[in-house]
């Protein structure tokens, strides 16, 4: 039997964290474009886009110690499995 709810969940919760990856490393790639403008604050810029880089590949990250359950079981200190 289909458990639907835990389904449903696990569908929404990888759409959001889809939406936040792509969002976080677009934001990355645009700060970034605006670095190498002249005339802007390209520190500023910069610092903003490499944040951005980092939060996405910290959710990457996060997914793959979720999925891998010697790592979700090393680090989180729980196992998946039933």
């Amino acid at each position: 039997m289909i458990d639907w709810a835990a389904f449903g969940i696990v569908a929404i919760v990888t759409w959001i964290s889809a939406m936040l990856i792509v969002a976080a490393y677009s934001f990355g790639v645009r700060l970034l474009a605006v670095a190498k403008d002249d005339g802007k604050s390209t520190s500023l810029s910069k610092t903003g886009a490499y944040a951005c880089f980092t939060v996405a590949g910290l959710i990457v990250a996060f997914g793959v110690v979720l999925i891998v359950p010697q790592l979700s079981e090393a680090i989180l200190g729980f196992s998946s499995s039933h």
